[in-house]
């Protein structure tokens, strides 16, 4: 079954805590990438997620060791709002 993966790019302006993380993320810009699959219907094609991941360190951060950490989005969605509340 032949799977689709979605990059974005998420900024958070303070340090945040994710589920899953070591440590206290610093602000900056992080690509997310979200794993799709098809889902056969009779007239269309639909797209279940079925992974999201955040590349770490951020963006800015260059000469650091990359690694790709598999997030809930729920989580990640509730500290992006968290962030803008402190904004």
């Amino acid at each position: 079954m032949a799977t689709r993966t979605t990059q974005t790019v998420v900024r958070f302006n303070s340090a945040f805590v994710l589920p899953g993380l070591d440590a206290p993320q610093p602000p900056g810009d992080y690509r997310v990438d979200l794993d799709e699959e098809p889902l056969e219907a009779a007239s269309r094609t639909a797209w279940r997620r079925v992974a999201t991941f955040i590349h770490l360190p951020a963006i800015s951060a260059k000469g650091f060791t990359q690694q790709m950490v598999p997030i809930e989005p729920a989580s990640l969605e509730a500290a992006l709002d968290k962030d803008r509340r402190q904004s």
